[in-house]
């Protein structure tokens, strides 16, 4: 019987802490194969606004959560998002919270995104702080948190996890090269059928990450204040 308890209790506490993505709105949809979901200013020309998303309760694995989120914004047939704040009561924007927010679905022409180049983003896990070096120089990144480093072209930049059978890597960016993304992490992450969300590459716990959750966690997490 005691049993029994506690596996109902963990039930009920892994329902409360489940999170659920709801396609809140459609305004319109669009008939497009494009496969990626990219970060937008909700102010840029020619996007078109479709629809709008929330996701409700905290849920530690955030490539999940996008994959969930990436599977509601094809329905409408979106390739890009932005953030929509709360609103405070004086209609001031309320702060980001990782357990409620919401996105906005856009459909944007391929040609009109401009290509994001010359950054390297590099993400701590969702969980707790990340030691890194990168070409000596030591941080360490609070959970949630990410670097945003400007690129040198043909520099060599040696990235290291710090640890005693950490991983190590060495990128060297040419001129106009896309951003790059990497995440510091041993936690799982998995690919879904889209290949949307998954491994570019994987270096032990230095996870290469393919740009449109890239570009998802860097609009859900903090930017550290030491980045460039």
């Amino acid at each position: 019987m005691k049993n029994f308890i506690i596996i109902i209790l963990a039930f009920f506490i892994q329902l409360c802490s489940a999170q659920n993505v709801y396609l809140t709105k459609v305004v319109k949809t669009k008939d497009n194969t494009d496969k990626f979901l990219y970060t937008i200013n909700e102010k840029t020309k020619d996007a078109e606004y479709l629809g709008e998303i929330e996701v409700q309760g905290f849920w530690k694995y955030d490539d999940e959560v996008f994959s969930l989120v990436y599977k509601k914004a094809k329905e409408i047939g979106a390739n890009a998002f932005s953030w929509k704040p709360f609103e405070n009561i004086d209609g001031t924007p309320q702060n980001f919270n990782p357990s409620n927010y919401r996105l906005n679905l856009y459909f944007l022409p391929k040609e009109q995104f401009k290509d994001q180049t010359g950054y390297m983003y590099i993400f701590a896990s969702s969980e707790k702080d990340q030691k890194i070096a990168i070409n000596k120089t030591d941080y360490i990144i609070p959970p949630r948190s990410f670097l945003k480093l400007k690129m040198i072209p043909d520099e060599v930049y040696t990235i290291s996890t710090k640890k005693l059978l950490g991983s190590t890597i060495k990128i060297q960016p040419k001129e106009n090269t896309s951003n790059q993304y990497f995440q510091i992490s041993s936690a799982k992450i998995k690919s879904d059928e889209s290949g949307v969300g998954g491994l570019n590459l994987k270096s032990g716990d230095i996870i290469g990450l393919e740009k449109s959750y890239g570009e998802f966690l860097s609009t859900i997490y903090n930017k550290e204040k030491q980045s460039n």
